[in-house]
């Protein structure tokens, strides 16, 4: 009886340690930036470290029903959740709520509720049942195309409700594809893809085509095995469309404040007066979060203790830029060690990924690291200004219901198909 019953608490308690530290320190941040006055009454409901206390109490109740529930459960009704999350993404045409220009919320009385955070979770089931209901590598065109499908209907729909951040997510599945034997021929696209991309916006699509020349002409030469000049020819034709291509959609698509931001973060902009009022208007978070983050020094200003937090320098501080709060009250150290944590959470992740039986498991593994290590790694680009300002909060620790659930439910998920593999041994 004390074996059998030793075997519910046979987790890896190591990613839930970190788990918890992120989201504690999370909260401790949540309060210095959305804290007013002295007093801090922490049942304060109306104070968003409140609300955010609240939703982590209810979230003990949610962890401890998706370590009951059966690890089979997931795999088996994957598609059925699938299903629902979609349908949920439809309703917002119909029944969303418009919050800050995006139609991503269901109003649920006081609150509201954003489909999209779960619509992940749901991604990463069906993806992980798909792969491993073919048992073998996804290098069949046929099989790409279905899960590429899979990948794209909630990302258009996401898309298509203003909600540019959480679009951007959905890209993350290509790491999950690529270990999934996914052909480096499409890593290679991606790549080509993206240096061209910044290298026609930043100097032009002739310039940019005569970059692509230059290094066709350097692999013929220097390539022994000498590559058809009919393909090389073919690539340097598409090359060239793609730069003039990308050029004309940043002139002729992208709305005004859009392309004010790639302009900024490729430092286009020359003249002191128009940079000025660009970064006062839709850049200004942006210059308020690299001054707070600077002003944190090596070891912070203490906790409670910033004053461009407890000045509200930086508008809703508490969700996309919480970071910032971090850079200056607890300085390097501390970001340092929210950096650390969320590293070690992503190793610890895939380490358990590879070590799991089932296909579904480590399909499932790689999508919730993934999805993790794009919302990180973007989230704390854009708030030191190294990428483009998308709104997207970071993991665990940036305020919000949906957002901290929806990522306990990813990793919950995870653990308790790690547990079932632990309590097979």
């Amino acid at each position: 009886m004390i074996r059998e019953t030793h075997k519910y608490f046979k987790f890896d308690w190591i990613t839930i340690i970190i788990f918890f530290l992120l989201v504690g320190f999370g909260w401790l941040n949540i309060l210095s930036a959305s804290h007013v006055g002295e007093e801090i009454n922490y049942l304060d409901f109306s104070q968003p470290y409140g609300k955010q206390l609240l939703f982590i109490f209810l979230n003990f109740g949610l962890i401890i029903l998706l370590l009951a529930i059966d690890a089979k459960f997931y795999e088996r009704f994957s598609s059925i959740i699938y299903i629902i999350s979609m349908l949920s993404l439809v309703g917002l045409f119909v029944f969303g709520k418009n919050v800050n220009g995006a139609t991503s919320w269901y109003g649920i009385g006081g609150m509201t509720l954003q489909p999209s955070e779960f619509a992940k979770t749901a991604t990463a089931l069906a993806v992980a049942k798909y792969i491993s209901d073919l048992n073998t590598n996804i290098n069949n065109i046929k099989d790409q195309i279905q899960t590429f499908i899979i990948i794209v209907i909630p990302a258009i729909l996401v898309l298509l409700q203003n909600d540019t951040g959480s679009t951007v997510v959905y890209g993350a599945f290509f790491f999950v594809l690529y270990r999934e034997g996914l052909p480096k021929f499409y890593l290679n696209i991606v790549v080509s893809l993206i240096v061209l991309s910044i290298l026609s916006l930043k100097f032009g699509g002739l310039t940019a085509s005569a970059f692509v020349a230059v290094l066709i002409l350097g692999y013929y030469f220097l390539n022994k095995r000498k590559a058809s000049i009919l393909n090389l020819s073919l690539i340097f034709i598409l090359s060239t469309g793609i730069s003039f291509g990308i050029k004309f959609f940043y002139n002729s698509i992208l709305q005004p404040h859009q392309k004010d931001r790639i302009s900024l973060w490729l430092r286009w902009e020359k003249d002191p007066e128009k940079l000025e009022k660009m970064k006062q208007t839709f850049a200004y978070n942006l210059n308020e979060s690299e001054k707070a983050i600077g002003s944190g020094g090596f070891t912070g200003k203490g906790f409670l203790e910033g004053t461009r937090t407890t000045g509200k320098f930086v508008p809703e501080q508490h969700t996309d830029y919480i970071f910032s709060t971090v850079g200056e009250e607890w300085g390097f150290l501390g970001s340092a060690f929210v950096v650390i944590m969320f590293v070690l959470l992503l190793l610890r992740i895939i380490h358990l990924a590879e070590l799991q039986k089932s296909q579904f498991s480590r399909v499932y593994g790689y999508s919730v690291a993934s999805i993790i290590f794009i919302h990180f790694f973007i989230n704390v680009g854009m708030v030191m200004g190294i990428i483009p300002t998308i709104g997207i909060p970071l993991p665990l620790f940036s305020y919000g219901g949906s957002g901290l659930w929806a990522f306990t439910i990813l990793l919950f998920i995870f653990i308790k198909l790690d547990s079932d593999r632990i309590n097979q041994w």
